[in-house]
């Protein structure tokens, strides 16, 4: 059985923080931390380590996208924001900032559940995406990387791009390397010389 979700709860009306926190609890999550402001956002997610964090801020600032923009950089975890400041610059920049479920309306206790489903299927779709186009970015570095050193080869030493390539494959087999390890070391090599 999988531990209780942790929540990290940011809540500017302490009645409804209240409420919202023993509707959590009685869910059956872990409620780390109540807050009744967004000051030190950065410290209390970096100390508690929270599954989640759910803000409902009467009026959210530029300080806490900005705390947030860190957090999604830093330490990516799901947002869940509750706000009826709409508009949508302001969404926009919540989402960029790494909100992962914005919700136009105050918290309450029958939304807090669903919220935090939707926010953490969105995070996690979104790590997935950042994984996936990471390794893509990497893949694509590295083939850079292997194309740069036959090219190196090819009018270095007058092969052809099949040869260049095989030479690159074999100096990898015979040196228990990788084509990419050895493509670097060609390129330090072939680019030292005059």
């Amino acid at each position: 059985m999988s531990k209780p979700l942790g929540i990290m709860l940011v809540d500017d009306q302490p009645e409804r923080a209240e409420m919202v926190g023993r509707q959590l609890r009685a869910a059956g999550y872990r409620l780390l931390v109540q807050l009744t402001s967004a000051e030190g956002l950065l410290q209390h997610v970096d100390a508690h380590r929270p599954d989640i964090v759910l803000i409902d801020i009467e009026s959210p600032d530029r300080d806490i996208l900005e705390s947030l923009t860190i957090i999604n950089r830093q330490n990516p975890t799901p947002v869940a924001m509750f706000s009826a400041r709409g508009g949508s610059d302001f969404i926009s920049r919540a989402v960029e900032a790494g909100v992962s479920a914005y919700m136009a309306e105050g918290m309450s206790a029958e939304r807090v559940a669903p919220a935090i489903e939707i926010a953490m299927a969105q995070f996690r779709n979104f790590q997935q995406l950042r994984q996936s186009l990471e390794r893509t970015q990497k893949q694509l570095q590295e083939r850079k990387t292997i194309e740069r050193a036959k090219g190196l080869l090819m009018a270095r030493k007058g092969l052809d791009e099949d040869a260049a390539h095989r030479t690159l494959r074999n100096i990898a087999m015979n040196s228990n390397s990788t084509m990419l390890a050895v493509a670097e070391q060609i390129i330090n090599h072939l680019q030292s010389q005059p």
